[in-house]
């Protein structure tokens, strides 16, 4: 019942041509830890890269990870192998907060997000998820995606300046390794676009090594930080939960799609489990957490979906974690590199509402979709303000809002007028007659 009893899978060593090693199943363990190792690997690019923008600890945000993971795969029963890294929905909202109220303030944000995945999740497992898809059809998914990464544009456009020739050096990278490596090092291409960004930032004297000099212990516990609750910090992270809620189903339906299994009863508990990860993230110090879908590509290219390999993963995240010159290392990455980085990973994010949209065949002719979203995109990018009494709705929250009232208002009205194609009917016409 809790995913922890492994078979092994034929002789342990090798895949059947058309096979696949099961959640349940494993390798032997050598070669599981190998695959762990891969695991460990393909989160940590992205996975540090969120507390080196928003000033978080990074071996905080490491150890939360690690701990993330195995509540995971707890609470999903070892079902839904996944990784829970840091979620790059969190930066724009965390460091909003942390202007307004400090750390704490964020953090008291994160918490937030966390409860309410959580109880997302919970209705998800008792009332399923047909609710949840028609307050989010395709339309304002991909819309708040797309505004979470393109808000962030000026940003990365702040960390680039500061070296123009370190950033570029390091976004050149990752696009090279994007097209050239192959297999693994084709996935791990933001990772190594960091590191020699990292080496030119070195040489041309960007780094400063005086944080790593002064913690004199190799072995230590990470540096735990406290929330305070903050209403109008609040209203920063509604769009985040919408966002987590996409990325953990997409993850569900994906890793179902690959096994041959049907996962839907685990929807729920997914959600729960990410919003709890994120809860404790948030009480401890670290950023909220999310399926990733960077060892996805770990499972697809090695045919390996054994649990036992991400229980590897978050044991090692854990240590890791536990090493405090590690950490302070970390954090002497340059804004340079985080200005390559985060160009092409915020564009990126941006896209991949494109992509929601594309795949879900949403049709911009029909003019509640095109309004909706327009409204929302420019709202979210321009980063508008507006003020309510004590609360303050600005930016990615207000782009949110904007997207999911004037959509389904106009939907509401459409339904009444019949003027207009219902623009979920068609979406819902178009994916069957695609099946």
């Amino acid at each position: 019942m809790n995913g922890l009893g492994w078979t092994l899978h034929g002789d342990g060593r090798t895949i059947a041509p058309g096979q696949v090693v099961a959640p349940e199943e494993r390798l032997t363990w050598p070669r599981t830890i190998g695959i762990g190792a891969q695991h460990i690997v393909a989160m940590f690019g992205a996975t540090f890269l969120v507390p080196l923008i928003t000033g978080f600890p990074p071996s905080t945000t490491l150890f939360f990870s690690g701990v993330g993971t195995m509540i995971f795969l707890l609470i999903t029963a070892g079902r839904v192998p996944s990784y829970l890294g840091s979620s790059f929905a969190f930066i724009a909202p965390i460091t909003a907060a942390k202007t307004d109220h400090g750390m704490a303030g964020a953090l008291g944000g994160v918490v937030l997000a966390g409860v309410s995945l959580f109880l997302v999740g919970l209705v998800v497992q008792v009332l399923g998820a047909g609710w949840l898809r028609a307050l989010m059809p395709p339309l304002v998914t991909g819309a708040i995606v797309a505004l979470i990464g393109l808000n962030l544009a000026p940003a990365a456009k702040n960390n680039f300046v500061v070296s123009p020739v370190t950033g570029t050096v390091t976004l050149v990278v990752i696009a090279l390794v994007t097209v050239l490596g192959r297999g693994l090092l084709g996935r791990l291409a933001i990772l190594v676009g960091v590191l020699a960004g990292y080496v030119v930032a070195v040489l041309r004297g960007e780094v400063n090594f005086d944080s790593v000099e002064k913690v004199d212990r190799w072995i230590g516990l990470p540096e735990f930080h406290s929330p305070t609750f903050h209403l109008s910090a609040a209203a920063l992270f509604i769009p985040v939960v919408l966002v987590l809620v996409a990325e953990n189903i997409g993850h569900v339906k994906s890793v179902a799609q690959m096994t041959g299994r049907d996962l839907d009863d685990v929807s729920g508990r997914a959600l729960m489990a990410d919003g709890l990860a994120t809860t404790l993230a948030g009480a401890g110090g670290g950023s909220g957490t999310t399926t990733y879908a960077e060892n996805i590509g770990v499972m697809a290219a090695t045919k390996v979906y054994s649990t036992a390999a991400y229980w590897v993963a978050a044991c090692g995240a854990l240590l890791l974690s536990f090493c405090p010159k590690f950490g302070a290392a970390i954090a002497t990455v340059p804004a340079g590199v985080l200005g390559g980085a985060g160009t092409m990973l915020y564009g990126m994010i941006g896209l991949l509402g494109a992509r929601i949209w594309i795949d879900n065949k949403v049709d911009f002719g029909n003019p509640i979709n095109l309004t909706s979203a327009a409204i929302g995109l420019i709202i979210g990018i321009a980063d508008y303000t507006w003020k309510l009494g004590d609360l303050t709705f600005s930016g990615i929250a207000l782009g949110t809002i904007a997207v999911l009232v004037s959509y389904h208002v106009m939907r509401g009205l459409n339904l009444w007028s019949k003027v207009l194609p219902d623009p979920q009917r068609a979406e819902a016409k178009a994916a069957s007659s695609a099946v």
